[in-house]
């Protein structure tokens, strides 16, 4: 007796689709980059401590600037 295997999917073959990057800051709205919030600042960082680049994080050239400059600021009051 010979059974035929018949493959069968429960859902689509995933296939890759690449998100559309955005700047957090424009999308909410934040004016302002707080120094003094090392959680928030810590999604701007690997896990050696640098600061993520801009292709990556999706961030504008203009929140990236304060965010690094936050994070120079945080590093500096010891902070994260």
């Amino acid at each position: 007796m010979a059974q035929q295997s018949e493959i069968r999917y429960l859902t689509a073959p995933a296939i890759d689709v690449k998100k559309k990057k955005y700047c957090r800051f424009k999308k909410s709205g934040i004016k302002y980059i707080d120094y003094k919030d090392p959680e928030f600042l810590k999604k701007f960082l690997n896990e050696q401590g640098k600061i993520l680049p801009r292709r990556i994080t999706g961030t504008s050239l203009k929140y990236q600037r304060r965010v690094a400059q936050a994070v120079k600021r945080a590093r500096h009051c010891c902070l994260s």
